[in-house]
């Protein structure tokens, strides 16, 4: 059966044509030639049909300031389109396999690869029970897009879907694509670049218009196929609660200052309102299907029981149920259900307390109809909503508090120092005893609410923490029960936010403990210390009771972004994998359960990558089952704004963490050669010095602030976080999204390869060519974590144009770009000789749709990199052609599919 009716190209070239339609509609035939002309010149060069880009160069000094717009519009408009048009080509590879064609990941093939290995049906189940996948939303890089926009292109997204998949007269595609078009010429007419920067709460909408309107409805198709493929091998096998969403949009503090208390307040107000809202639409539907007659059909015993329950809380709306549906006792229960979700938000009693007391009341229905028979209205109408509760709760998302250590530190030593206590002049040691001390004593240290007069800061840290009780109690632990320390050093960084939250009821030791506390490791001593740090935090009283509260287990935060802008790609990357292990065995020595939560970018240089293979690529000591990742901008939005692809996503995920998981059963600790650790050990220190030296090189910042466009990238309003945590100019003080974000717009994108040709260099050097040569194409072709690293690298190198950096170089001083630009390019082109000597390819992409698309942007990202880089050479800028040179940054973004 044909599934569909286009393909990529069709979309492709029709959509591209369409913009030239609008583009002269709107502007003029003059430009629509205009912008042929530049798509023209760039693409003979890259056929090879022009020896060099001097038409290009000419064509883009040739434009005029409202010309130099409307070029900067026509290619960003045009990719946004052309993202749509391969996202579309994913939904097609997904539905293809729904119909028998195999997909790349798939957790079908994996479960039968598991029945045919003698994986029997306990094991399985034991598998299933461990894995707990956490997406965790965050709020930076917010996308480029504006919201408005986003929106516009959805609805062309759904259009195209329309066109592809259903069987359509000629007029009604006609009326189709006549929409089609009157939405691009609206997204034509739109400002592409906010004039404003988002605040928090538009952040936090935009993380929950995911979880609202793509996952929510995703989470019971995705249980359901999961359970069908698990069928085909598998009698009698549970597939248990595998996927919770967490959010820091509206709750991480981590230098930003706008994220108030009353931020957090609305957003967990307004995911709960969504949640109860979806629950009650859900329960109308589901009454229209329970229509059942209880004269024939006999409500079972908990039903009963139940219903007995509601007449003594709610007399007067069991009297009108019975009223309205007398002898329909599931439709009696439902309308009982809705009016408990009524009073949530309501200040009469009766309200659900948590997900899990409306889920209660969901398993009875459940259980009523398995005793009545009717196991078919249970499958198709029950159980995708028992998941959506189970997955969702009345929280949507969990929110994780976060902030950095020094915040922390400073309101612990101004509040106790209103009792007399000397704790900034304490050493490492006496705070840690302090804090223990003042944890376990029944009464509080300080005076959260009053306490005296101290700075912004503590005052701002103690707000939070009184807040932070009044929301677990007024939503509900589970809402928001998680505290992430940034830049975590010392042990008593650790201790100081289970102090403050000792002194709001929200630790009460050794009973009570409502918070996870989660030390984020980034900088290279954190990650080596982290061992010291935990086994202090283990051993130490109070933490040992606050652990057990929480069943022995501690979540760890690995930070990628700040661990490569320090280390370098080849030495970070070593650091945490080790650093990994080291932890894990640790733990399992200490016998605590360890979940890592990876704080990933979403490009390669800042942890990003195909989560499956990320995934499969981890330690096995470290994978316990429970795994916990960020997922940040643009990358959020690819991976879940279509249903089809985020069901997809979900798949991968699962099937790549429950492989992870058997793996590591069958090997705890992963046996990696020593040779390959050796090897790792001489490439990684090189790397890492060769890296340094660059960042710490006199006139590198100089050369990065006139060879990019990081000025721009700072002004963007990409975000409500500032682009650097204290405002000064300095690699180290700029946040790792600016200086990825910078690189990638000009195409040089050495965060994500940059001294990994030196390291393997020393390597070889260090052994010898031939000797080194055969044990790195044995690490690449054996060994999960060095191939993913080097495909990884490889994937930066293949988007990375030498020509089109050098359009910035030639910003530079002479002196500068002499002395940074060759060394650059020279490190470029041994990396990629490298990379593809032991990996044994011919080319860097070893999938083919992705050079394709690569290959289709290419020529059209260009025009866009040189009139940046014309506009950035400019002393003086008018505000129109300001403007245009945000439009670039938006337009190159949406080319490269990437921020930072």
């Amino acid at each position: 059966m044909k599934l569909h009716n286009r393909d990529v190209r069709t979309d492709v070239r029709e959509l591209g044509a369409l913009v030239g339609d609008v583009l002269a509609a709107q502007a003029s035939t003059d430009a629509y030639e205009t912008v042929e002309t530049l798509r023209n010149a760039a693409i003979d060069y890259r056929r090879g049909d022009a020896a060099d880009r001097t038409a290009l160069h000419q064509a883009v000094d040739e434009l005029s300031t409202t010309r130099e717009e409307v070029v900067a519009r026509a290619f960003t408009t045009y990719f946004e389109l052309i993202n749509l048009a391969e996202e579309r080509e994913r939904v097609r590879a997904v539905r293809n396999a729904d119909d028998g064609t195999a997909l790349h990941d798939s957790f079908d093939a994996t479960i039968a690869e598991f029945a045919e290995a003698g994986v029997d049906a306990d094991e399985l189940e034991g598998l299933l029970a461990d894995v707990l996948i956490e997406p965790t939303f965050t709020a930076h890089p917010t996308e480029a897009r504006r919201s408005t926009v986003k929106s516009k292109l959805r609805s062309i997204a759904n259009h195209l879907g329309e066109l592809d998949e259903r069987n359509l007269t000629d007029r009604e595609r006609r009326a189709v694509w006549r929409d089609v078009t009157a939405e691009v010429t609206s997204l034509w007419g739109t400002r592409q670049v906010r004039q404003r920067a988002p605040e928090p709460e538009d952040e936090a909408r935009n993380v929950q218009w995911y979880l609202e309107n793509t996952l929510f409805d995703v989470v019971g198709d995705a249980y359901e196929e999961f359970e069908e493929t698990i069928s085909k091998e598998y009698d009698d096998v549970d597939c248990p609660k595998l996927f919770e969403f967490r959010s820091w949009a509206g709750s991480d503090r981590d230098g930003n200052p706008f994220v108030t208390p009353e931020v957090t307040d609305e957003t967990l107000e307004r995911q709960r309102e969504v949640a109860v809202e979806k629950y009650r639409d859900r329960c109308k539907r589901l009454s229209a299907v329970l229509s059942q007659d209880g004269d024939r059909y006999a409500a079972g015993d908990a039903l009963a029981r139940s219903l007995a329950a509601d007449a003594e809380r709610f007399p007067t709306v069991v009297e009108e149920a019975r009223e309205r549906y007398p002898d329909e006792p599931y439709r009696q229960k439902l309308r009982l259900m809705r009016e408990r979700l009524d009073r949530v938000n309501d200040v009469r009693p009766g309200e659900y307390p948590d997900g899990d007391a409306f889920l209660d009341d969901l398993d009875v229905i459940a259980e009523s109809l398995r005793e009545d028979g009717q196991e078919s209205v249970l499958e198709s109408f029950v159980e995708p909503f028992r998941r959506q509760v189970d997955t969702f709760g009345l929280t949507l998302a969990s929110l994780d508090l976060r902030d950095h250590r020094e915040n922390h530190t400073e309101a612990v030593a101004e509040a106790v120092a209103v009792e007399g206590v000397d704790y900034a002049g304490m050493d490492e040691s006496e705070r840690v005893d302090f804090l223990t001390e003042a944890i376990l004593q029944e009464d509080p240290v300080v005076d959260v609410d009053e306490p005296g007069d101290v700075s912004e800061t503590t005052e701002r840290v103690l707000r939070r923490f009184a807040s932070f009780a009044g929301w677990q109690e007024e939503y509900g632990q589970q809402a928001i029960d998680t505290y992430c320390i940034s830049m975590t050093e010392e042990p008593s960084h650790v201790l100081e936010v289970l102090f403050l939250a000792d002194q709001v009821g929200v630790v009460s030791l050794p009973d009570h403990c409502a918070v996870d506390v989660v030390p984020l490791l980034e900088t290279e001593s954190a990650l080596n210390g982290a061992e010291r740090i935990l086994g202090t935090l283990f051993e130490n009283e109070a933490y040992a009771a606050a652990l057990e509260a929480r069943d022995e287990v501690q979540e760890v935060m690995l930070g990628y972004s700040d661990s490569n802008k320090e280390n370098g790609f080849l030495a970070a990357n070593w650091d945490l994998y080790e650093n990994q292990r080291r932890i894990a065995r640790f733990c399992r020595e200490e016998e605590v359960t360890l979940r890592l939560f990876h704080g990933r970018g979403g490009s390669i240089s800042r942890g990003g990558g195909p989560m499956n293979e990320a995934l499969l690529a981890l330690p096995n000591e470290t994978v316990t089952g429970q795994v916990k990742f960020t997922e940040q901008g643009e990358a959020i939005a690819e991976k879940y704004a279509n249903p089809r692809i985020a069901e997809r996503e979900l798949e991968q995920m699962l099937d790549a963490q429950i492989r992870a998981r058997k793996e590591a059963n069958e090997e705890p600790v992963e046996d990696v050669p020593d040779r390959w650790v050796e090897a790792m050990e001489i490439m990684a220190p090189a790397a890492r010095g060769t890296y340094r030296d660059l960042l710490n090189s006199d006139g590198f910042v100089s050369y990065f602030e006139q060879a990019t466009p990081i000025s721009v990238v700072e002004d963007l309003n990409l975000g409500s976080r500032p682009a650097s945590r204290s405002g000064e100019r300095s690699v180290e003080d700029l946040r790792a999204i600016p200086w990825v974000f910078s690189w990638t717009q000009t195409r040089l994108i050495l965060p994500g390869w940059y001294a990994i040709a030196s390291g393997i260099d020393a390597y070889l050097d260090e052994v010898g060519e031939e000797e080194g040569m055969e044990t790195l194409r044995e690490m690449f072709d054996e060994w999960p974590f060095f191939r993913t690293t080097l495909d990884n690298a490889s994937l930066a190198l293949a988007r990375t144009e030498p020509e089109i950096a050098a359009e910035y170089a030639d910003l530079a001083d002479d002196d500068l770009r002499e002395r940074f630009f060759p060394e650059l390019v020279g490190e470029y082109e041994r990396g990629r000789e490298l990379v593809l000597a032991i990996s044994g390819r011919d080319q860097l992409l070893r999938r083919e749709w992705l050079e394709e698309s690569l290959d289709r942007r290419n020529p059209y990202v260009d025009p866009l990199n040189l009139l940046q880089a014309n506009l950035l050479g400019r002393t003086h800028r008018t505000d129109e052609e300001e403007r245009t040179l945000r439009l670039t940054v938006n337009g190159i973004a949406a080319g490269m599919k990437n921020t930072g």
